[in-house]
């Protein structure tokens, strides 16, 4: 039976709405039964059927914010469009809430893919996604997995499972220190079912610390302000559950990810905290490949990591367009 899900009538983005496009509310399900919620945009004007691209993320994030911005750009760009909220988040079902987990939110692309296949105004061979932050990262999961995407974008990466697994640049990369946070987790896992409830890790620190890394810094600018706070977004308010990390560090993804035949862009900040992930993905997926003629990697020169989220002085949507409308013919 599929979920009832409330969906707001308001605009209530962070970003302006555009008169070069139509816009909608959709649902539509994935393969374990959760109905997504999803922002729909499209060309105010077109005809035939259109190229399509499924946008998610940042990893905390909303549709109303950096993956609606996108959207609604490549939109007015000529593409057929969906922001989706992902499993467990935002205005989508599943229950419990607030949970990720590396199996599901991959499959929720190839879920943006069933719907999209499927609409009488999109072509099913032009179909492509972009991952923002740790949706990045599952989208490059994604394409390995679904042969019915045909170019993906992966926009100032993440790779959730190297991060919750090893720790930022890798320092906790050891047996040790990964046995005391299973233990941590494990025990919360216990006090989560005694109390009948899951506790929330937090979002974005607040008020922000004299002396918090530039990292934090760079995502209190924008979840934690006017910029990019919404009501929904986990980021922006207490955040993911505390045992979601469980899963990310146990089964890591991009496994097989130089076995990409389709086209992949990364796209990365050079002065991102982040950056090390995209270039290791990159080098990751050409290794020992014979898909390399339509991988890139593009960095951006002096961009930070949120850059990238909203910054449309900043994100390269030119090349988008034309990576998208190269690779999906």
């Amino acid at each position: 039976m599929p979920e009832t899900l409330t969906l707001t009538s308001e605009w209530d983005k962070t970003f302006p709405k555009s008169e070069k496009v139509n816009h909608r509310k959709v649902t539509f399900h994935n393969r374990y039964g959760i109905t997504l919620a999803a922002d729909l945009y499209e060309p105010v004007s077109y005809s035939g059927k259109l190229a399509a691209i499924a946008v998610c993320g940042p990893f905390g994030a909303v549709k109303e914010q950096s993956s609606g911005l996108y959207a609604q750009t490549m939109a007015e760009r000529g593409f057929l469009t969906i922001a989706f909220d992902p499993s467990f988040t935002g205005e989508s079902g599943g229950q419990p809430r607030y949970v990720a987990s590396p199996d599901i939110n991959t499959e929720d692309f190839s879920a943006a893919v069933d719907f999209l296949s499927v609409q009488d105004n999109v072509d099913p061979e032009r179909i492509g996604i972009i991952g923002i932050c740790g949706w990045g990262g599952l989208a490059i999961n994604a394409a390995a997995m679904d042969t019915r995407i045909k170019a993906t974008v992966a926009s100032t990466m993440y790779d959730m499972t190297r991060v919750n697994a090893k720790g930022y640049f890798d320092e906790a990369d050891n047996e040790d220190a990964r046995y005391a946070m299973k233990q941590a987790l494990n025990a919360q896992r216990t006090a989560d079912y005694r109390s009948g409830s899951y506790e929330l890790g937090g979002g974005v620190v607040d008020p922000l610390p004299e002396d918090a890394p530039f990292f934090v810094k760079d995502y209190y600018d924008y979840y934690k302000t006017e910029r990019g706070y919404h009501k929904r977004s986990l980021n922006s308010n207490g955040g993911w559950n505390k045992t979601s990390s469980l899963s990310f560090i146990n089964m890591p993804i991009l496994k097989y990810s130089n076995e990409i035949r389709s086209a992949v862009l990364i796209v990365h900040g050079d002065k991102a905290h982040s950056c090390y992930f995209g270039k290791d993905a990159y080098a990751d997926m050409i290794r020992d490949s014979k898909y390399t003629s339509n991988k890139e990697l593009l960095l951006i020169p002096g961009a930070v990591h949120t850059d990238l989220y909203d910054r449309t002085d900043i994100i390269p949507f030119d090349k988008l367009e034309e990576f998208f409308t190269v690779n999906m013919k």
